[in-house]
């Protein structure tokens, strides 16, 4: 017998490696050896490895873009179109931000509040949830049940399920009270004014009569951040128009106008950043914004979504590069992960971080 393996073995087993950049990270995670320092562990994500790095990239993206949105805009750049509003012309990069409703509904909601409270976006797209369940929050309380709850037994007691949040029917009764003599005084300022409403601007306005600092959509309609939501009827707000139209009929809302303000938004952006928590309708809609400029400079996406179905909520940013949607030279990332954990993360290591530099010359009621 042979004192030798066989070389077939040895030459698969101890094959020789090339020489990697020296510039490449090495992998090392946080030593606990020197004490709890949250922001020390939160730094070692990008040379942890996995999802962990992602999250290490996206920290680093986005604080691209909050380093160019205060760059200094010089007189006359970015002001070709004054339609698309003061947004896009005031900065470096304008920041577009959209989540699903399940994140208001959750206590992310508070994290995008001081997003909007200190003017640190410059355009949100959310869903019709997205905007009702913060509204409704001001009203009443949501709370914390579980996954398992039987849908039959929470249906007879009146109580509406989100994941494993618990929210009582008598939340939407609320809103109904509060939302119906909005709808008739928006329709009477239709009918003497002329008032054109629009999905944006119906949700300005919805802020405004919210009067609640809880709100983020009282912050946007404050500081004159644009929100879009092209489905707004969709959801609770929908429900409350469809029984509005039997009492008191004739309330219009145009989408067209909103698309051509969303759009512009983007195409006389300096920059663009796109920040995108989940997926569906307002991952698309931001990105199909963007491509009216040829694509985002810098893009973040943080979903649980997977691409083997083909839907756009799953796919990878270089799907939308493959549409002009992002920039060919950009570097976007997408973090696998449920956003309810990484978004506070993310917003403590970026704009958190920043608050001085992105709040400076800024005030808030």
């Amino acid at each position: 017998m042979s004192n030798n393996a066989p070389s077939v073995a040895t030459e698969a087993v101890l094959k020789p490696s090339c020489d990697l950049p020296e510039d490449m990270l090495k992998i090392r995670g946080y030593d606990f050896n020197k004490g709890v320092d949250h922001r020390a562990l939160l730094k070692s994500y990008l040379t942890t490895g996995f999802q962990a790095s992602s999250m290490g990239m996206a920290i680093q993206q986005i604080n691209q873009m909050i380093e160019k949105r205060l760059e200094p805009v010089e007189t006359g750049e970015g002001n070709e179109y004054q339609e698309s509003g003061p947004s896009c012309c005031s900065s470096g990069c304008t920041i577009f931000l959209g989540y699903t409703s399940n994140l208001i509904s959750s206590g992310v909601r508070e994290s995008i509040r001081y997003l909007a409270e200190h003017r640190m976006v410059d355009v949100i797209v959310t869903t019709a949830g997205g905007i009702e369940e913060d509204l409704i929050k001001c009203l009443a309380h949501t709370y914390l049940g579980d996954f398992s709850l039987p849908g039959k037994d929470l249906r007879q007691k009146g109580i509406n399920r989100i994941g494993n949040l618990l929210v009582p029917n008598d939340n939407y009764c609320k809103f109904e009270d509060w939302l119906m003599p909005i709808l008739d005084q928006m329709l009477l300022e239709q009918k003497t004014e002329g008032t054109h409403w629009t999905p944006s601007k119906m949700i300005h306005r919805l802020g405004k009569e919210i009067n609640n600092p809880d709100s983020v959509y009282y912050w946007a309609y404050k500081n004159n951040i644009p929100v879009f939501s092209p489905a707004l009827t969709d959801g609770s707000l929908g429900d409350m128009i469809y029984f509005h139209s039997y009492k008191n009929p004739g309330l219009i809302l145009d989408i067209v106008e909103d698309i051509r303000k969303i759009n512009s938004q983007a195409v006389f952006a300096k920059r663009t950043g796109m920040i995108i928590l989940g997926g569906g309708l307002v991952k698309h809609h931001i990105a199909n914004a963007n491509l009216m400029r040829n694509g985002a400079d810098y893009s973040v996406y943080v979903n649980t979504g997977q691409e083997f179905d083909g839907s756009d909520s799953g796919a990878r940013p270089d799907e939308a590069v493959s549409w002009g949607k992002i920039r060919t030279d950009a570097k976007p990332v997408k973090v696998y992960a449920d956003a309810s954990i990484v978004f506070p993360l993310l917003v403590a290591e970026t704009f958190a971080l920043h608050a001085d530099k992105l709040t400076a010359g800024k005030k808030t009621d």
